[in-house]
């Protein structure tokens, strides 16, 4: 019930063959170092690829690559070729030997820590070891404004877009009102 979250492509790589697949159990889990959580059923061909390598790409998709998302959730990359069906662009990772794809507009490379056996999903724990972001998403001061990627979430089974402004900032519902200034 714990809803909606982020719904992603997942790029690995083994033995040259790059192969995605869509995510929606994948989180933050600590901040220095950068760490994040994916669970991943044992009988997916990635979880062999990157139980195998130690590394994978957590790319987050626009809402114009829902249906690719969607398509990479229910296909097997045993059975076709995920990227070359959609024609994605391959871009070279910088810090892992894994991928991004190129029409994500956000893509964190990360590094297995640990692997931890729940059931019916093993959750892979991972360094983020570099993170790339679409620059048209970063303004003058440095700024990242997700809302203008078109991110996108999933909940019970559907998805949506995330909504391009926000509701309010960290700390904002304690942070005390600006004042005028004093007039005599």
């Amino acid at each position: 019930m714990l809803n909606p979250v982020p719904a992603v492509l997942i790029t690995s790589k083994k033995d040259g063959f790059v192969n995605a697949f869509t995510a929606a159990w994948v989180g933050t889990v600590c901040t220095r170092p950068p760490m994040v959580s994916v669970s991943i059923r044992p009988e997916r061909l990635s979880y062999d690829m990157i139980k195998s390598t130690g590394e994978f790409t957590i790319n987050l998709p626009g809402s114009n690559l829902v249906r690719a998302l969607d398509f990479c959730g229910v296909r097997s990359g045993r059975d076709v070729d995920k990227i070359a069906k959609f024609g994605f662009t391959l871009e070279e990772g910088i810090e892992v030997d894994v991928p991004s794809i190129g029409e994500c507009p956000v893509a964190l490379e990360c590094r297995v820590s640990s692997i931890v056996p729940l059931g019916s999903h093993d959750m892979f724990i991972a360094e983020v070891v570099r993170v790339k972001v679409e620059e048209k998403l970063v303004d003058s001061s440095g700024k990242i404004h997700f809302g203008k990627a078109g991110l996108v979430c999933y909940s019970h089974g559907e998805y949506f877009p995330l909504m391009e402004a926000p509701l309010g900032k960290f700390g904002y519902s304690v942070q005390k009102k600006k004042s005028k200034g004093r007039t005599k």
